[in-house]
């Protein structure tokens, strides 16, 4: 009998005697199936291989061959086509959906496709980023006494004070016991949004603005209002007349460097900002996101805007996250008053506290000589990239690189806010760019209504160096060839 029909026989022998094995049972040993049958090694090994092949035998390395479990069923396909309907229906009544775009988020946060080119980005580079300084902080802080144990509710009380000694300016108006520690300045803005607004409820945005808000909002079920921005911060003339028509109480701005425009709210109109939500009985939420990302050339900042409010009228929001790493989720919420009891109790209901040996890493960095050293490297070096991205843009897209009508050059924060050139067509134009091997987010994201014209904004912190900026650029430039973008 030849050797293959001798194992195709000896299988069928097996196979009839599996079905007194239970499951997971062993078989008898290879060299007891050559005594037993007559048959050779060999015979035995394709017997048995034709056997795994079947399912019904499984063999485990060392330790022999085993009568396989029953297979199970192949799952049915489940159909989640209700969902639609129950993540879409309403209760009746004036209700906002509950639908969430976190597409303008995402496309910060998302890595891209090797050998593009991230322009795109909201964090530091990897070469930035203070890896070693944060290594040696987390590190020391395991080892902390009570590092590892659960930490207070509001946090580390001496991580709290460095916050309100940042926050308020030293001798400040802010105190330990008004801040609470958050994981992140995203965390953060969720916690306000939900403490000072209900469901359905307007809210004033600054118009641009960062994406993240208006996907925190929505998601809380209010409606954003949209104010302009100009060169000077919010329009303040219009803010008032925005409180009076949506009968919002709650307005949201970024007076430092803001996102995506980089402007600076002026003096004059800081003042006006605490006055307009004071009449209107209002809370301003602060997000201050770019106060640690200074320029080596940034003039004098100026204080917070809690800083300068004696009624409580501002909620402060500030994070370590933009200044170190994606990864150091760590921020805090300053207020006084009432609502800091509020902020304290969504903050516990929706993630009890951050972990303790996060905020001790944190504060192990804050208070090293490398965090001095860490921020002037970075206001250094963005401000490097910042005149690489300009110099590039002046030279391959002057008509987007050049200043529109009162426009400042920025000189802080890690990005450039460029409007397109009439009937450009943005989504085309950052499809093209991404074919092309660079990365740019489009406008639309960041304005809560429609858009008064197309635009674009570059990151130049999350590119490699300056010659990775020219050379994202040089194809953004491509792109706008391939779509007849008019560039000079």
């Amino acid at each position: 009998m030849q050797e293959r029909s001798s194992g195709a026989e000896l299988a069928a022998i097996l196979r009839e005697e599996l079905k007194r094995y239970s499951p997971g049972e062993k078989l008898p040993s290879s060299r007891a199936l050559v005594e037993r049958h007559r048959v050779s090694p060999v015979t035995v090994s394709r017997a048995l291989a034709e056997l795994v092949a079947e399912g019904l035998v499984v063999t485990r390395p060392g330790a022999g061959a085993f009568r396989a479990e029953p297979r199970r069923a192949a799952p049915r396909r489940a159909d989640t086509s209700w969902q639609e309907i129950a993540l879409s229906a309403e209760p009746a009544g004036d209700q906002v959906p509950r639908s969430v775009d976190a597409s303008g988020v995402v496309a910060t946060l998302a890595a891209p496709a090797p050998g593009v080119i991230e322009l795109n980005g909201g964090y530091l580079h990897a070469t930035l980023q203070p890896e070693r300084a944060l290594a040696a902080a987390l590190a020391r802080a395991g080892r902390r006494p009570g590092a590892w144990s659960r930490p207070p509710l509001g946090g580390v009380p001496e991580l709290r004070a460095w916050f309100a000694r940042e926050i308020g300016g030293p001798g400040g108006p802010l105190v330990a016991s008004d801040v609470l520690i958050t994981a992140g300045g995203q965390s953060a803005l969720t916690a306000a949004v939900r403490a000072l607004a209900a469901p359905g409820a307007p809210v004033l945005v600054e118009s641009p603005t960062y994406p993240g808000m208006l996907a925190v909002a929505r998601a809380s079920g209010l409606r954003p209002v949209p104010v302009p921005v100009d060169a000077d911060g919010v329009r303040t003339d219009l803010l008032a007349d925005a409180f009076r028509a949506s009968g919002a109480r709650l307005f949201i701005c970024q007076p430092l460097f803001q996102n995506p425009s980089g402007a600076v709210l002026a003096a004059e109109r800081r003042r006006e900002v605490l006055r307009v939500a004071r009449a209107a009985g209002a809370f301003v939420v602060e997000d201050d996101f770019a106060r640690l990302l200074c320029h080596a050339d940034t003039p004098p900042l100026p204080p917070s805007l809690i800083a300068d409010d004696p009624d409580g009228t501002v909620v402060h929001v500030r994070s370590l996250t933009k200044a170190t790493s994606p990864s150091l989720r760590v921020g805090a919420l300053a207020a006084r008053g009432p609502v800091l009891d509020r902020l304290r109790a969504i903050q516990v209901v929706d993630s009890f506290f951050v972990p303790g040996p996060l905020q001790e890493a944190a504060l192990e960095l804050v208070g090293s000589p490398a965090w001095g050293r860490h921020l002037r490297f970075i206001a250094g070096e963005l401000t490097v990239r910042r005149q690489a991205l300009r110099s590039a843009l002046q030279r391959e897209l002057p008509a987007l690189g050049a200043q529109g009508p009162g426009q400042r050059t920025t000189l802080g924060g890690y990005h450039l806010w460029l409007r397109l050139p009439g009937g450009t067509d943005e989504a085309a134009l950052t499809g093209a760019a991404l074919r092309a091997g660079v990365a740019v987010a489009p406008g639309r994201p960041y304005f809560p209504a429609e858009p008064p014209a197309a635009h674009l904004r570059l990151s130049f912190a999350s590119a490699a160096s300056a010659g990775e900026l020219a050379e994202g650029i040089h194809r953004l430039r491509v792109a706008c060839d391939e779509l007849r973008v008019p560039v000079a």
